[in-house]
């Protein structure tokens, strides 16, 4: 029997996804969780197999209660189920050792034989999404670059970004000036928007 641990911060879809995975003769959910803080804890008392994670929780997301779980219970699969599936996502997620991802559009057939596969030791990522993601390419920011647009996603004036990032006023404005130049943007808000939609800021 395949223990599995449901985590979704929408109690409809957690509800109906455990309900279709109940119906496999094979699979039993152990645990669900509504944050990404509970996931991690109803990982470490529950032991699952296979962690399926949604992507965007309270708290930790989804990748990084992967990452976690990766570090501190390797023998446990992790899935990423998403509505929003930007190529920067799926890199990520692929690099904190998640081995499968999936849109939440999946039919529970696909699901529950994806559950089985990472399970298995295999891997599984939604063709359309991989396609995108090669498409998309790799991020053309610096780590530093993606730090302080992201500060600044909230439209907060660059002195107070400066203090969230801890840097000068100056190197804030050169950093969000190099970061909407190489995005094609005309200002930092573009920046942001054109950055989140490919997955590469949060």
């Amino acid at each position: 029997m395949i223990r599995v641990l449901l985590a979704d911060d929408e109690h409809l879809i957690r509800g109906a996804l455990a309900q279709m995975l109940e119906l496999e003769d094979d699979l039993t959910v152990v645990a669900q969780a509504a944050t990404g803080d509970d996931a991690l804890a109803a990982c470490r008392l529950d032991a699952p197999d296979v962690a399926v994670l949604d992507l965007q929780m309270p708290g930790l997301d989804g990748l990084e209660v992967a990452e976690r779980i990766h570090r501190e219970q390797p023998g446990v699969a992790c899935m990423i189920v998403t509505s929003h599936g930007r190529p920067g996502h799926l890199k990520r997620a692929l690099a904190v050792g998640v081995r499968g991802f999936l849109p939440k559009t999946t039919s529970a057939v696909t699901l529950a034989e994806v559950v089985r596969t990472v399970h298995a030791g295999g891997r599984h990522v939604d063709p359309e999404l991989a396609a995108e993601a090669i498409a998309a390419g790799d991020s053309p920011l610096t780590p530093r670059e993606a730090d302080v647009l992201e500060a600044a996603a909230d439209g907060a004036p660059v002195d107070r970004v400066a203090g969230r990032v801890h840097l000068s006023p100056g190197t804030v404005r050169n950093y969000l000036s190099t970061a909407a130049a190489k995005l094609g943007a005309a200002n930092r808000h573009e920046a942001v928007a054109t950055a989140r939609r490919m997955g590469w800021i949060s």
